[in-house]
């Protein structure tokens, strides 16, 4: 029993029964009225309405997935450095990424071998759905969960921002003196004359419009409009012109007897990375690869990562085709040059290192925003050449050196060489 606005007492609702015939009612309740009356008009009750469409809650839910695979990658991303896993997932503008420990909940459906129907009478103790002897030929149950490996496309500009973040990389100060200029026309306005393939439809009716009521001919039951010349309207342009900053990253690697596989992969690695920084902070970025021994060469980049040559040492030859590039493609005053050279720290002679400084201070250093030297230590190698870039350039901060003893050195050489921003 409830109680009434007055004190009396209602009697709680009661189902009617068949015998008692149809049962005469005065009306719904006010709020069931309202939720009915608001069905009608094609609207949903309060309650409803409350809860977010189903768009916005797979955004939020696409959003929040994101999140969780970009924690994953800043959890993983020095073993992913070290180990060299996204070099070879690298595609045209995506990373694919294998990220563990992520399960997507899907629908599984039976096959054949899980059994079926049957019939007839068993017995007590039988396997229901198949043969316990048979099992899944994966061994016996365990209590250890197994690694979800879920795979996720990352762009790579994405990737650069989660690498500048976990290393604490700065933002590249680029030297300000390009003179190349992007042009690029936007439609702001509107003009009176223009080609007929601009001409603003909408508008070119509008003022024909205008111009027939106004002149009284506009006849609203036959409404026929033929737009003059003085109603017409195109759509105008202007021209914007926006500095360039263009880049070129030159990587010279020393491909000699002493020079392995193991630190011909580390090379591999430290470039994919550092070229991934680069291109987040430039529109327009080259890459040229040089490799040498005794002489050097422009090569390919396959040619550059796979090459197995071997012979002695000169790293002059390097540093003289190299100054070449920068003389006949890229002037100074309108790029900004990253010239990054790796190495076990072999040459062939004294007076070939003095060369190799006097090219550096002359024809390279002015031209440049850093220049990077990286020694990976190999057995054969002396790892004499970054003692003598500090004795001679110890100095010039345009100099960066960098020695990397193994992979997992490499994290430690991305932040040595960018870690100034220039």
């Amino acid at each position: 029993m409830g109680t009434g606005s007055m004190g009396q007492a209602v009697p709680p609702a009661r189902r009617v029964l068949p015998h008692e015939g149809p049962r005469q009612f005065e009306g719904p309740p006010a709020s069931i009225g309202a939720e009915r009356d608001s069905t009608r008009q094609g609207r949903y009750p309060a309650s409803r309405q409350a809860k977010p469409p189903m768009s916005l809650k797979i955004d939020q839910d696409h959003s929040r997935f994101r999140r969780i695979v970009r924690g994953k990658i800043r959890e993983n991303l020095r073993r992913y450095i070290s180990q060299g896993e996204l070099v070879g997932r690298q595609g045209k503008d995506l990373v694919s990424i294998p990220i563990p420990q992520i399960d997507i909940p899907h629908f599984t459906f039976g096959g054949k071998e899980q059994g079926g129907v049957g019939q007839g009478e068993g017995e007590v103790g039988d396997a229901v759905g198949g043969d316990p002897e048979e099992g899944d030929g994966k061994g016996k149950a365990g209590k250890d969960p197994a690694d979800h490996t879920l795979e996720v496309d990352v762009t790579l500009d994405e990737l650069a921002d989660i690498l500048g973040e976990e290393l604490e990389l700065p933002a590249i100060e680029n030297k300000g003196k390009s003179r190349v200029v992007s042009a690029k026309d936007r439609y702001t306005g509107i003009r009176r004359v223009g080609p007929e393939s601009l001409r603003h439809f909408k508008r070119t009716y509008k003022e024909a419009l205008k111009r027939a009521i106004a002149s009284g001919t506009y006849d609203a039951s036959h409404p026929r409009l033929v737009p003059q010349t003085e109603d017409k309207r195109y759509r105008s342009w202007k021209t914007d012109y926006e500095p360039v900053a263009n880049a070129v990253i030159i990587y010279m690697m020393d491909v000699s007897g002493s020079m392995g596989d193991e630190q011909k992969e580390i090379v591999r690695i430290e470039t994919f990375w550092i070229d991934t920084w680069l291109r987040r902070h430039y529109q327009g970025i080259e890459s040229r690869f040089i490799i040498h021994d005794a002489t050097a060469r422009e090569v390919e980049r396959d040619t550059f990562f796979r090459t197995r040559e071997s012979g002695g040492t000169m790293i002059s030859s390097a540093y003289r085709l190299t100054a070449e590039l920068l003389d006949r493609s890229y002037p100074a005053e309108e790029w900004n040059v990253y010239p990054f050279h790796f190495s076990d720290g072999d040459n062939w002679s004294t007076d070939d290192t003095l060369t190799c400084i006097d090219l550096l201070q002359t024809s390279i250093l002015p031209r440049v925003n850093m220049f990077g030297y990286g020694q990976v230590e190999s057995p054969y190698g002396s790892g004499q050449f970054i003692k003598d870039l500090h004795e001679h350039l110890g100095t010039d901060d345009r100099v960066i050196t960098s020695e990397v003893k193994d992979r997992d050195g490499i994290v430690r050489s991305i932040q040595d060489f960018l870690g100034k921003g220039r």
